[in-house]
């Protein structure tokens, strides 16, 4: 900036309000000196901007993977955070325990404003620590510290009205893919129990052997488990998988085996990804609200990056069904 003031024949403080556009500077002026700034190729350290003002005007987006739901959360997060003047900047964690200990850790925090985490492995114990670290937001379905902000999706509720749409259409062997049979805080055992609620609404018993567990939330796990449902000769009539990237996998080994969609096995999933609408038919799906999920994770880490004092909130997002041509 004493370059360009030398040359411009200005203080260095109007350069300064010239390049920042703040104080009164002329338009001639302002003009010469982004001229001669762009000549000496000048940029902005935004290191040492950001060290002085204390902010970094980044906010981290750190989940397990970017290729399925969390894909869908990102883009529309980038959408909030962009309209604040920030970025967003995305760390996918593989859903490994040592890498969410990496990201949380006090160095990588340093770097942002704030973080909207989605975590599989940290113990409360990390989860506080990250919280005194840097405002933070959590998304997921474990149960989280109460001291934490935190917002999760209606799963059962969801679970159940996919399942409950099918039974109402003619199904009576309704698969739940990527379910389990534990009793724990994930979607595989919550999402289960809204399938097994709308059975028990409709005065119909569960065969437990239709539940079939998922080693990996991946569409081709969920190819594999299908075909060996069809290769054992397992009688169903529908398919609710607890996400959508699974439904995919589900469809394509019905394809294969020349079962028709939804003739003869209706399916629904559990995200309403874009990809839903786009395939034939289209795939029927339980809407989880990524829009709300994200602007209610932005409203919650503003105030705690302004620094109010206000108790943590645990909010449920709502959620509802997208009927497309993949149920009848």
């Amino acid at each position: 900036m004493s370059d360009i003031a030398q040359r411009t024949g200005v203080t260095v403080a109007t350069v300064s309000n010239a390049l920042t556009n703040r104080g009164r500077v002329s338009p001639e002026t302002r003009a010469r000196i982004h001229l001669v700034a762009e000549e000496l190729g000048y940029q902005v350290n935004l290191t040492a901007r950001h060290l002085r003002v204390g902010r970094s005007n980044a906010i981290a987006f750190i989940a397990p993977s970017f290729h399925d739901y969390f894909s869908d959360i990102a883009d529309e997060l980038a959408i909030h955070v962009e309209a604040t003047g920030r970025h967003l900047v995305l760390e996918r964690t593989s859903a490994r325990t040592e890498s969410e200990l990496e990201a949380v850790a006090l160095p990588r925090l340093r770097m942002f404003d704030g973080v909207v985490l989605s975590t599989v492995g940290l113990s409360h114990e990390d989860i506080e620590k990250a919280r005194h670290r840097v405002p933070l937001v959590l998304l997921g379905e474990r149960t989280m510290p109460r001291s934490v902000d935190h917002i999760r999706l209606a799963n059962e509720d969801g679970a159940r009205l996919a399942t409950a749409h099918m039974l109402a259409n003619g199904a009576r062997r309704v698969i739940v893919l990527g379910g389990s049979a534990q009793e724990d805080a994930g979607i595989s055992s919550s999402r289960r129990a809204g399938w097994e609620a709308a059975h028990a609404e409709a005065g119909l018993a569960v065969d437990p052997r239709l539940i079939v567990p998922l080693g990996d939330y991946t569409m081709h796990d969920a190819r594999e488990a299908m075909r060996g449902v069809l290769g054992e000769g397992l009688a169903f009539d529908a398919v609710f998988a607890v996400t959508d990237m699974l439904a995919l996998g589900a469809m394509s080994a019905l394809w294969e085996h020349g079962v028709s969609i939804p003739d003869r096995a209706q399916v629904a999933g559990f995200d309403n990804l874009a990809i839903s609408d786009y395939l034939h038919p289209g795939l029927t799906s339980i809407d989880a609200n990524h829009e709300f999920v994200t602007g209610e994770a932005m409203r919650l880490l503003e105030q705690r990056i302004a620094g109010d004092e206000v108790p943590a909130e645990h909010i449920v997002s709502p959620v509802s069904l997208v009927v497309r041509g993949s149920t009848r």
